[in-house]
């Protein structure tokens, strides 16, 4: 039961850490939160009167945005999309989407309020150069559609947002928890031949352990098995729930590089507050070898230990992150050609590439996993020294 104490305590953790972080990269783009602002407006005004450009006879078809379909998945988001809908106001379609909206929570001065401070207007205030701008709600928007790289004056409060990538990661949280909490006690109840979705997980379970932590770790696998194992049905709970193309699908959680700049963090802390004496010895002042030589190692040992939660960081990141962008772009290819002739060809290659994006949601978990332990080993492994 200790080690499922352990389990929850790592969960929580990560969670912990991760929440604000994501909340950042969610306002990273002002004019992004002031388009959702603004489209949110307009619904809750069941959308004014159409102008005459929405006339049906001046109506032009506008041109598919592969990239705002992509990067609007690969960012996180204040809002979880679910679908969109038409229906028919005054002679005109609308598009109506539906989503779940998340709590924008922000921290600033003891009080709750909006991402960025208002001015005095309540709007926003600019920086041009050396003077600034103040402005009023509406006139911020459109100024921001119109300059979408204007530097906000405004001061910016705490953001603990529980953005799209946040609620994933609690969602897979409990179920992770519901999953081998209920699997532990019906180990306890009957610790004969398991059944279900325990037949299902216990040979991965017995596989990373086995053969991928232990043969590294050896005696000390107990000590870091709850982290290792949180990590890797984190990551792959999280991979596997990423391929849902619906709701509570299709977030982006470990394709979001300030996700894997935290479980690559913790692994960071794993290896450098366990490592013995002779690992701080071999990095700052490797035995065995010439004296001038020393300072030239202890630079480049020092380098290695920061690049390698950076390389972990970053693999996990841009292969996830590269999987996602491949299957939006094969769909996307039915709406760009507009003919029902490239539909089965785009539908056959998205099949294989989900195969395969399915494949990879194991071995990228596999494989953070795997150089976490390794790393970890050589920081706690004992020296025999003559």
């Amino acid at each position: 039961m200790k080690k499922y104490v352990w389990f929850l305590l790592s969960l929580c953790v990560l969670l912990t850490f991760a929440m604000p972080v994501c909340a950042q990269e969610a306002e990273a783009q002002p004019q992004d939160t002031a388009k959702q602002i603004e489209e949110s407006d307009e619904i809750a005004q069941n959308i004014a009167e159409p102008t005459e450009d929405a006339q049906p006879e001046a109506a032009k078809e506008e041109k598919f945005d592969v990239t705002s379909l992509i990067m609007g998945h690969i960012k996180d988001s204040h809002v979880w999309h679910i679908l969109d809908y038409t229906k028919e106001e005054n002679g005109v379609e609308v598009e109506v989407p539906v989503a779940v909206p998340l709590p924008v929570i922000v921290f600033a001065n003891g009080h709750l309020d909006l991402i960025y401070l208002a001015n005095d207007k309540g709007g926003l205030t600019f920086q041009n150069g050396e003077a600034t701008e103040a402005m009023e709600f509406h006139e911020s928007l459109e100024y921001l559609e119109a300059n979408a790289n204007a530097e906000i004056a405004n001061e910016k409060p705490l953001d603990f947002s529980i953005t799209k990538n946040v609620a994933s990661m609690m969602l897979v949280s409990i179920i992770l928890l519901i999953v081998f909490i209920s699997f532990a006690k019906a180990y306890k109840k009957n610790p004969g031949r398991p059944k279900g979705m325990q037949a299902f997980l216990e040979p991965v379970f017995l596989y990373v352990r086995d053969d991928v932590i232990y043969p590294n770790l050896g005696e000390k696998t107990d000590k870091f098995l709850p982290y290792l194992m949180t990590v890797f049905f984190f990551i792959l709970f999280n991979n596997i729930l990423g391929l849902i193309p619906f709701f509570p699908g299709n977030a982006n959680v470990t394709g979001n590089i300030a996700v894997t700049m935290v479980l690559a963090i913790f692994t960071f802390l794993m290896i450098n507050l366990n490592g013995n004496k002779d690992y701080w010895h071999h990095t700052f002042w490797m035995p065995g070898v010439p004296v001038f030589v020393k300072p030239i190692l202890a630079v480049v040992e020092l380098m290695g230990i920061i690049v390698k939660p950076v390389a972990l960081m970053i693999r996990l990141f841009a292969n996830i992150s590269a999987g996602h962008i491949i299957i939006l772009s094969l769909v996307s290819l039915i709406f760009i050609f507009q003919t029902i002739a490239v539909a089965p060809v785009s539908v056959i290659f998205v099949l294989f590439m989900d195969c395969l994006e399915m494949l990879v949601a194991f071995l990228q978990a596999y494989i953070f996993t795997m150089l976490s332990a390794v790393f970890i080993s050589l920081a706690v492994a004992e020296h025999k020294h003559e």
